[in-house]
């Protein structure tokens, strides 16, 4: 964890993006020890998971509105 990296902080998500496709890794989702059991979301909680990723979103939300979104597709699977 990070804090906030203001301008650098798109830049960042988008590195972990690519390197969780290349590294088949799903990074986690830390400090969530109270999930719903009444919802079946798979969030990742505290610890990661291997798993090949196909496709990755990133999105950022800058300060006054300005926002994008970028989708990551996995090379390798291309043929």
């Amino acid at each position: 964890m990070t804090g906030h990296l203001l301008g650098a902080a798109g830049a960042v998500e988008s590195i972990v993006c690519l390197l969780a496709m290349q590294n088949s890794t799903v990074p986690p989702t830390i400090n969530n020890d109270n999930l719903d059991p009444q919802i079946d979301l798979d969030i990742t909680p505290n610890e990661p998971k291997t798993r090949a990723i196909e496709y990755a979103l990133n999105n950022g939300f800058g300060f006054g509105g300005h926002n994008a979104t970028l989708i990551f597709k996995n090379g390798s699977t291309l043929s």
